[in-house]
């Protein structure tokens, strides 16, 4: 497995993972996403900010995941100082095709390497409250529990936000 930064070449086949994780999130009552988030704009800008990163297992994409340092505002609600720079983890998705193999977990210790080559002590994630595999993930990377907020931007869910601190 190869963990790379994203590249416009990329876009179609991470649509097409999209388009084949959104069916099983929903399936799932995780309504996180849908068919207008994220979209390709999304990840295109995440290209341009040098901050997509892949997984490639011998040359599909198995999963992706934003490493950026914008935190919402909603973090204050559980006591986190948002002034405080922090890498967080956005948009993390992994092909059906491939899950069970690892590769969240993979794109997540890349957050970690970003974080430490960046001199950032802190990691912030978010999930919405229906993703049970996440909420399980977490915590086994050491992730620790911080506490439930709304987002503006998606009325009516939940999300439970965890932290981890880095030496």
């Amino acid at each position: 497995m190869l963990i790379r930064l994203a590249t416009l070449t990329d876009i179609p086949p991470i649509m097409q993972l999209i388009a084949e994780v959104v069916p099983v999130m929903i399936a799932a009552d995780n309504f996180q996403w849908d068919n207008t988030y994220p979209n390709s704009q999304v990840f295109e800008n995440d290209i341009a900010l040098n901050q997509l990163w892949v997984a490639d297992i011998d040359g599909s994409i198995a999963g992706i995941t934003a490493i950026t340092t914008d935190q919402s505002p909603e973090y204050a609600d559980v006591g986190w100082d948002i002034t405080e720079t922090a890498i967080v983890t956005h948009r993390l998705a992994v092909s059906p095709l491939f899950q069970g193999k690892g590769v969240a977990a993979a794109l997540l210790v890349q957050a970690e390497v970003v974080a430490i080559n960046r001199g950032i002590k802190v990691l912030r994630i978010d999930t919405n409250t229906n993703n049970h595999a996440t909420q399980k993930l977490f915590p086994k990377l050491g992730y620790q529990f911080a506490g439930e907020i709304g987002l503006n931007f998606r009325p009516g869910m939940r999300f439970l936000c965890y932290e981890k601190k880095v030496h």
